[in-house]
């Protein structure tokens, strides 16, 4: 199959033109890619193709010969995954190659029906192959972007907030898994570490339901911020969520419960010798005085 090879190489700046203009408009997309930059990749790809047909034939593209086509395919599908491409727009890439390889194929062995023929289902089965590469490359890019982006989700939703010296506070909001308790559980512990705390209030107002496995995450959170030396209050109780951990037995006997995050910020306050008093010397309109008893 060197004569493939051949045609390729004898008609190597008519078939990147052809490829090129015969490209759709999304494989192209200009707005993402330069014209430049898209004519290296098909001269690239080209001398690349010609040098595995060369060396290991075009029946197995997983030969030492088509290392630079399967590389250069393969940074190409991972850099339009980050890009926005599409699968279809990747593959196409490589598919739209065969309109112009045929035609330089038909214009050169013309008088070879036979041999024209075998050439063709050749250069179909290699860019066939090529492009299914081309495509798992891109789905394998594809989710290693997306397992990035929900690691960066996950540590953006289990923020902790640091109240007030030795005092953090992490509210939790949403369903808490395996996964995201592990996250919380490292998010906490390092800014315990790293801000010498010695109380960590953990808000789940924002979490809809407490389970047994809900429970069991919070309580191993707490056991290993305890084993750092910190003391663990869980605030936002709601009367559903205890009648749930009542029904369900959840034994929380060990763990320092409150309603809302303000009574358990009080009582992290109380237990490290602190307390908040009111400054005499604010002054104080008629309305706020008469909020004020009301709230007294």
């Amino acid at each position: 199959m060197n004569e493939l090879a051949e045609i390729v190489s004898q008609n190597e700046e008519r078939i990147r033109t052809e490829w090129i203009r015969d490209m759709g408009k999304s494989t192209q997309r200009s707005d993402l890619i330069s014209k430049a930059e898209l004519e290296e990749q098909c001269r690239t790809l080209l001398n690349s193709t010609v040098a595995g047909i060369k060396t290991s034939g075009p029946a197995d593209i997983s030969g030492p010969g088509w290392d630079t086509a399967r590389d250069l395919l393969q940074e190409i599908s991972t850099s339009r995954a980050r890009q926005g491409f599409s699968p279809s727009d990747v593959a196409t890439f490589v598919l739209s190659l065969k309109q112009p390889l045929f035609s330089a194929i038909r214009r050169t062995l013309s008088g070879s029906q036979d041999q024209m023929f075998e050439i063709v289902w050749t250069a179909t089965e290699l860019l066939d192959k090529l492009a299914l590469l081309t495509t798992d490359a891109f789905i394998a890019a594809r989710e290693e972007l997306i397992s990035r982006q929900q690691q960066e989700l996950l540590e953006l939703s289990t923020p902790v907030v640091k109240l007030w010296d030795d005092i953090l506070a992490l509210p939790i909001i949403g369903t808490l898994d395996s996964a995201r308790t592990q996250v919380v559980m490292e998010s906490l512990l390092q800014t315990v570490v790293s801000t010498n705390s010695k109380f960590a209030i953990i808000d789940i107002t924002g979490v809809p339901t407490v389970d047994t496995l809900v429970a069991q995450h919070l309580l191993k959170t707490i056991t290993a911020a305890r084993l750092m030396g910190a003391e663990c209050i869980i605030s936002g109780v709601r009367p559903q969520i205890a009648q749930t951990i009542v029904h369900l037995g959840i034994n929380l006997e060990d763990v320092v419960t409150k309603a809302n995050l303000a009574d358990a910020f009080a009582l992290a306050l109380q237990k490290s010798g602190r307390k908040i008093v009111r400054d005499g010397s604010v002054q104080i309109s008629p309305m706020g005085r008469l909020f004020a008893k009301r709230e007294e």
